[in-house]
C-alpha cells in the first residue's frame, strides 16, 4: 500500500513525485481510493482551504470552426447538430457578465469558436470587458484560439485577467486528435499570453484514447508552463464526432487523474470542467478534495448540472463559495 499521506506531506514541502509515484496514482487500487483522495485534500487543504471557486461560460461564437479536433462538436469534422452563430453582440457579453454575477461565479469566461479570433472580434471583448470591470468585481477569461502578439496586448489592456489555451493531450498524442493546428501553436499561444501579463489558463481532456503515461505528461507540461489555472475535462463523447462512442472512463478513474493534477500541481487552480456530471455521475462532490474550482451552468455545446444543484454541493461538503483570488501559503 502507498503512503499517499506522506506522498502528499512531501509535494507541500516542494517535492516532486515520480513518474513511478505519478503512475501508482492512476493504477491506485479502488480499495485504496479514500486515502488517496484524503491525501489529494492535505494539499488542496494547505492553499485552498475549503473554498471553491465557480466560473461561468458564454458561448460568445458557436461552430463555424476550421479546425478537425476530434472531441468537439463545432469543429469542420463534425456532423452534430449545434448551433453556428457569429461573434454576439458587446450587449450580449455585457448580459452574460450579469448572469454570472447572479451565480456567484468570481469568473466569467468569454469563449468562442475558430482558429484563432478577429480583430473585430478582439475589439468587441475588449469593449465589453472594460464596461464589464465598471459594473462587477468578476475576473474576465477570455478563450478565443491562436492569439497574435499585439491582440493578447489590446485584450490586457481591457482588463482581461486571464487567457484559455487548452493543451488538450500529450505532445505525443495530439496528432491522434487534431492535424490542423500543432500542439506547439497551443504552447505559443499561452506564452503569448504570459508575455502579455495575462494570467494563463490550460488544461486537458482526459478519455480521448491517451495511454495513462499522456496523462501524467499532460499534468507535468502544465508545470512546465506554470498555468495558473487547470481545467481538466472528461470527454463527454458527442454523437457526430470523430469519437463518437468513446468511452474509457468510469467515476473513480476520473478521481484519480484529479488527484494526480493536484499532486503534480499542487498550488495551481484545477478546475472539473466538462464531462464532470456524466462521468463523475454520483462521485462529483468526491472530486472537490482534489479539485477547488468547478463550472456552474452550461458548458459550449453540452448542458451542466442544475446551478442550484452545485450550490448544494458546495454546502453539504461544508465547502465555501470562493469569490476572490487566495494568496499562496508560502513553503
Amino acid at each position: 500500500m502507498n503512503d499517499w499521506f506522506d506522498m502528499a506531506e512531501r509535494v507541500i514541502v516542494g517535492e516532486e513525485i515520480t513518474d513511478e509515484e505519478a503512475l501508482s496514482i492512476l493504477n491506485c487500487p479502488d480499495g485504496e481510493l479514500l486515502l488517496l483522495i484524503q491525501g489529494a485534500y492535505k494539499i488542496r487543504h494547505h492553499y485552498y482551504g475549503n473554498r471553491v471557486k465557480l466560473n461561468m461560460i458564454i458561448n460568445a461564437k458557436s461552430g463555424l470552426c476550421p479546425e478537425n479536433c476530434g472531441y468537439c462538436a463545432q469543429s469542420s469534422v463534425s456532423d452534430a447538430p449545434v448551433d453556428k452563430y457569429t461573434f454576439v453582440s458587446e450587449l450580449s457579453l455585457l448580459s452574460g457578465a450579469n448572469q454570472a454575477n447572479k451565480l456567484n461565479a468570481g469568473t466569467y469566461c468569454i469563449v468562442a469558436s475558430g482558429r484563432g479570433p478577429s480583430n473585430r472580434e478582439v475589439d468587441t471583448v475588449a469593449s465589453a470587458v472594460k464596461e464589464i470591470k465598471q459594473r462587477y468585481d468578476l475576473k474576465v477569461c477570455a478563450c478565443m484560439g491562436i492569439l497574435k502578439t499585439e491582440q493578447a496586448k489590446k485584450l490586457k489592456e481591457a482588463g482581461v485577467d486571464r487567457y484559455n489555451h487548452n493543451i488538450n493531450t500529450s505532445k505525443a498524442h495530439h496528432p491522434n486528435i487534431t492535424t490542423s493546428h500543432t500542439y506547439d501553436d497551443r504552447v505559443h499561444t499561452i506564452e503569448t499570453a504570459k508575455s502579455a501579463g495575462i494570467s494563463p489558463c490550460s488544461g486537458v481532456i482526459v478519455g480521448m484514447k491517451e495511454s495513462k503515461e499522456d496523462v501524467i505528461d499532460m499534468a507535468r507540461s502544465l508545470k512546465v508552463m506554470d498555468a495558473d489555472s487547470i481545467p481538466v475535462n472528461f470527454l463527454h463523447a458527442i454523437d457526430g464526432t470523430p469519437l463518437e462512442g468513446t468511452k474509457e472512463l468510469d467515476p473513480r478513474y476520473c478521481l484519480k487523474v484529479l488527484a494526480l493534477f493536484r499532486y503534480i500541481n499542487p498550488t495551481k487552480e484545477i478546475r472539473i470542467s466538462g464531462g464532470r456530471e456524466v462521468n463523475l455521475k454520483s462521485l462529483q462532490p468526491l472530486g472537490l478534495y482534489a479539485a477547488n474550482s468547478i463550472f456552474v451552468g452550461d458548458y459550449l455545446t453540452t448542458e451542466g448540472q442544475e446551478t442550484t444543484a452545485d450550490h448544494k454541493m458546495i454546502e453539504d461538503l461544508g465547502f465555501e463559495i470562493d469569490y476572490k483570488e487566495i494568496p499562496k501559503k508560502t513553503i
